[in-house]
């Protein structure tokens, strides 16, 4: 059965171009050109993923968002032609899944929504993560390298794996990161999250220097990706 994607933009030609592409790739879309209709058809049709624009004409996006908070945990991904890190973070405190800039690829796009929709069943956590070069174990609270060692973490970074890990494939906002480990009066010390990320990635990526699994995104938050065929590592995540 093909999943259902559900587009909430004002902007008709953009809307149709998009619904095209993604009918193309195989997916059912619908479409609604404001806030209030798109709120309507996400609760009669419940589709597996809702790709929400912030500048509608009756609702703000983040009402929208936060709207559909209150009773689906269905993955978002903003698409907004609003490219201020505010916007971003506001929008992932808010609850969003992932966040991209207009204009943007198709094919990136469609990677996004690939990552959301491996992560986007309600209420199934995944008990390990297995990757090229490691295991994370959720349930014994460990770290396995691909020979089969128990890979030494502090509590403290294995608390960013672990968070980061519930979250595979979405973007983690350094407050949300930094208030689950240190608690809500450190919510600005994004000086401590590079140190500790900066530990993770020396026991844990092939390349401390060219991560493939904790990704940054500059100023916002970190990603906990696992590469495959169809979404390869982007550079541009690199720096801490």
């Amino acid at each position: 059965m093909s999943q259902r994607l559900l587009v909430i933009d004002d902007e008709a030609p953009f809307a149709r171009a998009l619904s095209i592409g993604l009918r193309a790739r195989g997916y059912d879309v619908d479409w609604a050109a404001n806030g209030r209709a798109g709120l309507e058809v996400a609760a009669r049709d419940h589709p597996d993923l809702i790709l929400l624009d912030l500048g509608l004409p009756d609702l703000d996006g983040i009402e929208v968002l936060q709207a559909l908070r209150i009773w689906t945990a269905t993955p978002v991904i903003i698409l907004s032609a609003r490219s201020q890190e505010q916007a971003k973070v506001e929008a992932l405190d808010s609850g969003a899944d992932d966040y991209v800039t207009k204009p943007f690829g198709i094919d990136e796009l469609l990677a996004r929504v690939r990552t959301a929709l491996r992560r986007g069943t309600p209420g199934e956590d995944q008990a390990t993560i297995t990757t090229e070069h490691f295991t994370v174990d959720l349930v014994g609270k460990r770290v396995i390298d691909n020979a089969g060692a128990q890979v030494r973490l502090t509590p403290t970074e294995w608390h960013m794996v672990e968070i980061l890990s519930r979250h595979v494939g979405k973007l983690v906002s350094q407050r949300q990161l930094l208030q689950e480990v240190w608690g809500p009066q450190y919510e600005n010390e994004s000086d401590y999250l590079r140190v500790y990320m900066g530990r993770i990635r020396r026991k844990l990526e092939p390349d401390a220097s060219r991560p493939r699994y904790f990704l940054t995104e500059p100023g916002l938050g970190y990603r906990f990706q696992v590469p495959d065929s169809t979404h390869a590592p982007d550079d541009t995540h690199r720096h801490a």
